[in-house]
């Protein structure tokens, strides 16, 4: 503690001895610090607030039907950019700034003043925002955040409009070049469809394989069915031949194992008919073994013995026989065209068997080249009428609503520079100006100030120490230097109270 005493002390000795610098340096920083801060020109500030309203009932609604824009997006990129350099210098053009330019080094100048003299503040939450110039200029300021309140509003549809065109610009391009793409692949497959008629898998009901599944279907089908009225009639003919004309009749002469023989070669003969052609071997050798069992039929019903009875040809049941049997005749003979017609298309088919798989692998190519581009065309027409309603939906005001909080105004009364502040602290500069001069003269032109100092810095003992005598004279001159010191003083603390009355008093003075 008695260090720190000591060294204070010392301090105040130090700046007691150049005191009268002290006095003038601190007089002199004061006096044209004053002068600098009462001089300096008023600064207005004018300043408009706005309300961004992002939030819409058509959001909901349209949900879906479009792209909504990013609103909140947006009006971050609008702050970003308002205070751009074309922004600004658009402003200066509006306001006339441009005018007191003469060269673009000056123009720069401005522009870049401008600049730092308006600011942008609020924030996103809540969509509050407020343009602020600091000017001397009361007039100009309002202005100045006019203009760039209208930017700032204007950018809020302009941007996203021309975007949407755009967007829309484009994809009348991309339908216009899917448009030539489709009547070109309609063309094609038009074509296509005319050189492969009768071999296109829609015109059979399905592809080749089911065409030649239901054709081998629908032959064996009438072949049972001929068989089947073969058999009818056969029987049907075995009934008659038991009677004759009028006049006799001859007895029935039935050959079970014949007709066994028949069926059985029949049966062979249509299941063997349903796997190959008429030129197969078996095919061929069962037909001539069924010809000849016919035929030998045919000779057995001959050879019959005519019956006795004179009255057999007139019998009722004889005719319903013959007409039964004639019926029966014409059945068998449409089965027999339908299973010629059957066989002749399972031919055609099986003649086909080589062409039908690669038809079908090129007509499903180019079916499938159209589905993809009838695709993307109705895709396109979607996208472009979403495109056109999303720009519509921009450049409607209810989507991104701007509404004028405060607008500007011409300010009346200056918001700076705090003058009072200034003249404080233009005082306490001084202040320390002065005491750090006189600190600094004492260390540049160093003297003894006490024997403690004199001793630490020769190393010598001291043996004592001699006291000034002052004369009644200097005394006197003394205690007048101390005065004035003290007049000096006070006159300072006067000027400074007497300046923070003034400034309190200016209705302009801050």
């Amino acid at each position: 503690m008695a260090d720190i005493t000591a060294a204070i002390l010392t301090f105040l000795k130090a700046i007691g001895k150049y005191r009268w610098h002290a006095v003038f340096i601190t007089w002199v920083v004061a006096v044209v610090g004053w002068a600098v801060v009462l001089k300096l020109p008023n600064q207005y500030e004018a300043s408009a607030r706005v309300y961004v309203d992002t939030q819409s009932i058509l959001k909901p609604l349209l949900s879906g039907m479009t792209t909504l824009p990013a609103v909140e997006q947006q009006v971050m990129f609008m702050r970003g950019t308002l205070f751009s350099r074309p922004n600004v210098e658009k402003v200066m053009r509006m306001v006339d700034l441009d005018v007191k330019a003469t060269d673009s080094k000056q123009h720069d100048k401005l522009v870049d003043e401008l600049m730092s003299r308006i600011r942008l503040g609020g924030t996103e939450r809540d969509d509050i925002y407020t343009i602020t110039y600091t000017g001397p200029d009361p007039k100009l300021g309002k202005d100045v955040v006019q203009a760039f309140l209208q930017i700032f509003v204007e950018g809020g549809s302009t941007g996203k409009k021309q975007d949407s065109d755009k967007a829309v610009q484009f994809i009348d391009d991309q339908i216009r070049n899917y448009e030539e793409k489709l009547a070109a692949a309609e063309n094609s497959l038009k074509e296509f469809k005319i050189r492969n008629v009768g071999m296109l898998p829609s015109e059979g009901g399905g592809d080749y394989g089911a065409r030649m599944v239901a054709a081998s279907e629908a032959l064996n089908s009438a072949r049972l069915e001929l068989a089947e009225a073969e058999q009818a009639r056969n029987a049907l003919r075995r009934r008659v031949a038991g009677e004759t004309a009028p006049g006799e009749t001859v007895a029935p002469l039935a050959n079970p194992e014949l007709d066994e023989r028949i069926a059985a070669v029949t049966k062979t003969l249509d299941s063997l008919r349903t796997q190959y052609t008429e030129a197969h071997p078996d095919i061929v050798a069962n037909a001539r073994l069924l010809d000849q069992l016919i035929a030998r039929k045919k000779d057995e019903a001959k050879n019959r013995k005519p019956s006795a009875d004179p009255g057999a040809g007139y019998s009722p049941m004889y005719q319903q026989l013959n007409v039964s049997l004639a019926d029966a005749e014409a059945r068998v003979a449409s089965l027999q065209a339908r299973v010629a017609e059957f066989s002749n298309r399972v031919a055609q088919l099986r003649s086909r068997s080589s062409q039908a798989p690669e038809v079908e692998a090129q007509l499903a190519q180019l079916n499938r080249d159209y589905q993809v581009n009838r695709e993307n065309y109705q895709k396109l027409v979607e996208r472009r009428e979403s495109a056109k309603l999303s720009g519509d939906l921009s450049s409607v005001t209810d989507v991104l609503s701007f509404r004028v909080i405060d607008p500007p105004t011409v300010p009346t009364t200056p918001t700076g520079p705090n003058r009072l502040r200034l003249f404080s602290l233009v005082f306490v500069f001084a202040l320390g100006a002065g005491l750090a001069a006189a600190f600094l003269m004492s260390q540049l032109r160093p003297t003894f100030l006490s024997q403690a100092t004199l001793r630490d810095a020769t190393g010598l003992p001291i043996l004592g120490s001699i006291s000034m005598n002052w004369t009644g004279a200097q005394t006197i001159r003394r205690k007048r230097r101390l005065y004035a010191l003290g007049t000096a003083m006070l006159v300072l603390f006067g000027l400074y109270g007497a300046g923070v009355a003034a400034i309190l008093v200016r209705p302009t003075g801050l």
